[in-house]
């Protein structure tokens, strides 16, 4: 269970650090996603993104396993 904790919270940080690069081929401006300005810097959330990466690399493991 704690493998698998560290590694979802490894993908969201990655995710989230490559954000600014995946604004340019359109993830981080999904309906779900949430960027927030702030005096100190800009901080992103991108929640719908994460899905959808999620459904992506789903089916690729799905369709690379038969």
């Amino acid at each position: 269970m704690m493998k698998w904790l560290v590694t979802l919270i490894l993908a969201l940080l990655l995710l989230g650090m490559l954000t600014p690069w995946l604004n340019r081929l359109g993830l981080g401006r999904l309906p779900g996603d949430m960027r927030v300005k702030h005096k100190r810097g800009v901080f992103y959330f991108p929640f719908a993104s994460v899905i959808l990466m999620s459904l992506a690399l789903s089916l690729l493991a799905y369709l690379l396993g038969r």
